[in-house]
């Protein structure tokens, strides 16, 4: 699919538009004044794959931490501003290395001037952040309600106050929680910009109901070549949402991390525990960033046959595991409470094999 060339921006030194992959994204949801638990979430985050962490800045004990949060995490760091100009300066002065603030709402004219002066001396782009539930209210009155074009027309208008300050380091995201509100919007905007763009469904839910949301919209931007970095927006441990937005990009052939595992549905044959083994295979696996393909079949008459082309897999039957390497078996294991184990001994050979 053709992406929609935008310019090109660096988050610290990840590239953001252009000819970059789209960048996954989440927020930590500690509170950013606990530097030990905060930490050990970007870590987390990191670890799963996530390139830029977005922070809530609530106030002046927060941002009393930023500088060690930032001496100690291993990626960018984005300081999330509300009204208070003064947290965007703090977070400049300790490193971070994005800011996403809506320049309308942190001061009058003087303050916004001030934050864009030391954004621009320090090479830290903006974030302009337009959210469907805190439109302005001449928008809400002059458009019936925050419609697409309201939100549209918002963040045009803060765009406006940093490109007359000749800051031109932007990054737009247009977030509501109805996914065709926000589809619509993205496309209207990227009509009229070539700004880099932050896609998200906000408010999205739990996991099953935020994740089918998420990819629905996002899915479909991302198929029509809009969105430049992304988040899945999860009411969950945000470690979650670095799981969904990959496959999601995975689904689209854009980006690839980590294993691709695929199980059967179940059905009257399944006579194991399928379910179970599928979801700890998962879990096993969830470090590992090298990119095949594994199958967890319920049947051992007609799983190797349908997951042929998984690199490798299984198919368990009454007491009975069938290991297999693209369609062909490799070993059996007997006993259902060995499967687990010795199917992870295999994939652990197979791979060794690939990393020499």
């Amino acid at each position: 699919m053709q992406r929609k060339q935008t310019r090109v921006l660096n988050i610290g030194a990840v590239g953001i538009g252009g000819d970059n992959p789209v960048r996954v994204q989440s927020m930590c949801n500690t509170d950013t004044r606990d530097v030990i638990a905060t930490v050990m979430q970007i870590n987390q985050l990191a670890e799963a794959g996530c390139e830029i962490v977005r922070l809530a800045v609530p106030d002046d004990k927060a941002a009393a931490v930023l500088k060690d949060i930032r001496e100690q995490s291993p990626v960018p760091l984005i300081a999330d501003i509300h009204f208070d100009y003064r947290l965007a300066l703090a977070a400049v002065e300790a490193g971070f290395e994005g800011l996403r603030i809506n320049p309308g709402n942190i001061g009058d004219e003087q303050k916004v001037d001030i934050v864009v002066r030391a954004a621009m001396g320090n090479n830290v782009p903006i974030r302009i952040g337009v959210n469907g539930g805190s439109l302005e209210k001449d928008l809400l009155r002059q458009f019936g309600g925050p419609t697409p074009e309201a939100m549209v027309e918002s963040g045009l208008r803060h765009v406006a106050m940093l490109e007359k300050r000749g800051f031109n380091d932007i990054k737009i995201s247009l977030k509501t929680s109805s996914v065709l509100n926000t589809v619509a919007a993205y496309r209207l905007m990227s009509q009229k910009v070539d700004y880099p763009l932050h896609i998200g469904i906000t408010e999205a839910g739990t996991l099953v109901r935020g994740a089918v949301k998420s990819a629905v919209g996002l899915g479909l931007l991302l198929s029509e070549g809009i969105g430049d970095t992304m988040r899945v927006s999860l009411t969950h441990d945000p470690v979650a949402e670095i799981g969904v937005a990959y496959e999601i990009l995975r689904s689209l052939g854009l980006r690839e991390r980590g294993p691709e595992i695929i199980s059967c549905p179940t059905c009257g044959r399944t006579e194991i525990e399928l379910i179970q083994l599928a979801e700890k295979v998962e879990e096993a696996l969830r470090g590992v960033e090298e990119v095949f393909t594994v199958a967890v079949m319920g049947c051992v008459v007609n799983g190797p046959g349908e997951a042929r082309e998984a690199d490798i897999g299984i198919a368990g039957g009454r007491d009975l595991g069938i290991i297999f390497r693209k369609g062909e078996v490799v070993r059996k294991v007997k006993g259902n409470e060995n499967l687990l184990p010795e199917f992870m001994k295999e994939i652990n050979m197979f791979l060794e094999e690939r990393r020499k």
